[in-house]
């Protein structure tokens, strides 16, 4: 049986908190991981939802509700805006022939690119502002960012901006949920199924276009009549 994508990370904030909340946006900064539901989940978290679990900082409970959540909001802003700077750098000095060579292991390829340059094109230095409170672009601005240039402390601010709106506002929203976060996990297991069947689909349509290409390959041009 699969496990559950989503037991699996709210399991990891429950056991590892802060620093958790720190890692998993430093990974979503650059591959997608799930960035709305872990600030949901540290929210909730923080306005103690959760029966035997707290927020600890360097190894002293957060006794304030409102405090704990600013920290989480804080760890995720802080940690999305890590895993930026290091997918800015990727970009920046491995350039084109990296993504050329390891686009599709960085979840950057030539498609993506190419997407992702148009929409620097149609927004300029807000690209990247827009791109950080945009659902799943948000995952791919960090390495073409870097790869197109784009200057340092600009981009910096940028996504230090739109990683704190993006992280305060979810992880207000769990505050909001509180109590009710199990009911809200509950039905998010239904993320999972989505998930699955969506790569599964994506593995089947590979393998048939993979087939297909073979067999025109293993044909070759028709002979001119």
């Amino acid at each position: 049986m699969l496990a559950s994508v989503t037991s699996s990370i709210t399991s990891l904030i429950g056991n590892h908190g802060v620093y958790a909340v720190f890692l998993l946006m430093a990974i979503d900064a650059v591959f997608p991981a799930a960035s709305e539901l872990v600030m949901l989940y540290a929210g909730a978290l923080a306005a103690a939802a959760f029966a035997g679990q707290h927020v600890v900082l360097f190894g002293s409970r957060i006794s304030s509700h409102a405090a704990a959540y600013v920290v989480m909001a804080l760890a995720g802003t802080l940690g999305y805006a890590l895993g930026a700077v290091l997918g800015w750098a990727i970009g920046l000095y491995g350039g084109r022939p990296l993504l050329e060579r390891r686009g599709r292991l960085l979840h950057v390829d030539e498609e993506r690119l190419a997407r992702a340059e148009r929409w620097f094109d149609r927004w300029d230095d807000l690209a990247v502002l827009i791109g950080r409170i945009t659902p799943v672009v948000r995952s791919f601005i960090s390495i073409p960012a870097g790869v197109f240039e784009m200057p340092f402390v600009r981009y910096l601010v940028l996504t230090l901006i739109g990683s704190a709106a993006w992280a305060f506002a979810f992880a207000g929203a769990g505050w909001g949920v509180g109590t009710s976060y199990e009911h809200v996990h509950r039905d998010f297991r239904y993320v999972d199924y989505v998930v699955v069947g969506a790569v599964v689909l994506l593995a089947v349509a590979l393998i048939v276009r993979f087939s297909r290409s073979s067999r025109l390959r293993r044909r070759g041009p028709d002979p001119a009549g």
